[in-house]
C-alpha cells in the first residue's frame, strides 16, 4: 500500500504543483516548451504505470461493501458518459488544451461550440466520472487511493488550467470563459450558451461508443474482472 500512496502522491504532485503553477513557467524558460511537454508526458505515464503496478499488488482492505446490482449499473452508466466526454473532448479543438489558444480567434461569433457548450473541460470531466464510477463499484482502501487521486486531480485541474489560460491570454480568454462552464450544462442553464448536439458530430459519438464497447469486451482480460452482470 505504501508504494501505491507514493505513486499517487507523485502523480498528483506533478499535476498540481508543477503543471498548474509558476514552476512550470520557470522550467519552460530553461528547457523550452516542447522539452517540458515531453518530459511531463513521460513522468505522467511513468506515474500511471507505477500506480497500476502498486494497485495490483496492494492488499485488499475492505472499507465498505457496495450494493452489487445498483453499484454496477450506476458504474456502467457513469463510465459510458465518461467515455463520451473523454473521446469527444479529445476530438474537439479547444483553447483549454496546450497549443489550442488559436481557437479563440476562430470562434469570435460563438466562443464555444460542440461539447464545449456543455463543459469547457470535457476530458477532465470524463476522467472525474470514470473515477467516481470505480469508487462506487469498489469499497477497498487501494481503490480509494487510486481512483480518489484521479478524481482529485480531475476536479482541481479545470481551475488550474483556467487560471493559467487567463494569465497567459488576458482579455482574449474572457468571452470563452463567459460562454462556458466547468460544471456540465451550467452555462446553458444560466443562459450564456445553448445546447447544439449536432455540432458534436455523429463520428465523434460513434468513436466514443466503439471505445466503450471495446472496454466492456476486454475489461476482464485486461483487469481480471468483468463490469457486466
Amino acid at each position: 500500500m505504501a508504494s501505491l500512496v507514493l505513486a499517487a502522491a507523485f502523480f498528483a504532485g506533478i499535476h498540481v504543483f508543477v503543471s498548474g503553477t509558476a514552476l512550470r513557467g520557470a522550467i519552460v524558460s530553461r528547457i523550452g516548451e516542447n522539452a517540458f511537454r515531453g518530459l511531463f508526458s513521460i513522468a505522467s505515464l511513468a506515474a500511471i504505470w507505477w500506480m497500476a503496478r502498486a494497485y495490483a499488488a496492494a492488499p485488499t482492505v475492505a472499507l465498505w461493501t457496495p450494493p452489487p446490482g445498483a453499484s454496477r449499473a450506476l458504474a456502467l452508466v457513469l463510465v459510458a458518459l465518461a467515455f463520451a466526454l473523454v473521446v469527444i473532448g479529445l476530438a474537439t479543438p479547444s483553447p483549454t488544451v496546450v497549443g489550442g489558444e488559436a481557437q479563440l480567434a476562430k470562434t469570435s461569433d460563438e466562443p464555444a461550440r460542440g461539447i464545449l457548450r456543455i463543459t469547457r473541460h470535457p476530458f477532465l470531466t470524463g476522467v472525474a466520472l470514470w473515477a467516481i464510477a470505480h469508487l462506487v463499484a469498489n469499497g477497498d482502501a487501494a481503490s480509494v487511493v487510486l481512483f480518489g487521486t484521479f478524481l482529485g486531480v480531475a476536479a482541481l485541474g479545470p481551475f488550474l488550467i483556467d487560471r493559467k489560460r487567463r494569465a497567459a491570454l488576458g482579455a482574449a480568454w474572457d468571452p470563452f470563459a463567459r460562454a462556458t462552464s466547468v460544471v456540465p450544462f451550467a452555462a446553458i442553464a444560466a443562459g450564456r450558451n445553448r445546447l447544439a448536439l449536432r455540432e458534436i458530430g455523429a463520428g465523434r459519438l460513434a468513436a466514443a461508443a466503439a471505445a466503450y464497447a471495446i472496454l466492456l469486451a476486454s475489461h476482464r482480460a485486461l483487469f481480471g474482472v468483468s463490469p457486466l452482470p
